[in-house]
C-alpha cells in the first residue's frame, strides 16, 4: 500500500508554531495549490490543504516560510477524528509533511533568501545536508527506482 501526496503551491498565511506538552515542535500552515485544469467557466480553481510539520522541520519552516511564499510538500495525508467544545465529531484532512522545499525568494527578508538555497528538508532529528543531494542520472530524483541498467536499455 502506498500513501504519498506531492503538493507545490503558496502559503496563505505565516505558519503557526506551536509545541506539544513534551516539547515537540509541530507547525501548521495551509497551502493554495491551483488545480490542473479550467473548470466549465474557463476559470482554475484552487485547493486549499491543511498541512502539519512536526520536529526540526516545523521550526524551519516556521523561521523561513511566510504568507505568498511557494512551496513544495512531500508527504502522507492522513484523516482523523476529534471532538470540537460543543461536542460534535470533526473529521479533518490533512498532508503530514515528510519534506518541505522553499521554491521562491522571500520578499527583501535575508534569512527567507538563505532558505531558498537550502536543501530540501527531510522530517527527522538529524541536521540537514550541506548540500544539495545529488539525485543521479538526468537529476531524476526517482532514478534510484529504475533497474540497475535503465540507461543501456534506452533506445530512443
Amino acid at each position: 500500500m502506498l500513501n504519498r501526496v506531492i503538493l507545490i503551491g503558496r502559503l496563505t498565511a505565516d505558519p503557526e508554531l506551536r509545541y506539544t506538552n513534551n516539547g515537540t515542535a509541530v507547525a501548521s500552515f495551509t497551502l493554495a495549490v491551483d488545480r490542473m485544469r479550467s473548470n466549465s467557466n474557463g476559470e482554475r480553481q484552487t485547493d486549499f490543504i491543511n498541512i502539519v510539520v512536526w520536529n526540526k522541520l516545523a521550526e524551519l519552516v516556521s523561521q523561513y516560510l511566510q504568507k505568498g511564499r511557494m512551496a513544495a510538500v512531500d508527504g502522507r495525508l492522513q484523516i482523523r477524528t476529534y471532538e470540537n467544545r460543543d461536542g460534535q465529531r470533526v473529521r479533518v484532512a490533512e498532508v503530514v509533511a515528510e519534506g518541505v522545499r522553499f521554491l521562491d525568494r522571500g520578499e527583501g527578508n535575508q534569512s527567507a533568501k538563505s532558505a531558498s538555497a537550502a536543501p530540501p528538508v527531510k522530517n527527522n532529528t538529524s541536521p540537514a545536508p550541506s548540500k544539495q543531494p545529488d539525485f543521479g542520472p538526468y537529476d531524476d530524483p526517482f532514478a534510484d527506482d529504475l533497474p540497475p541498467n535503465f540507461e543501456d536499455d534506452m533506445s530512443f
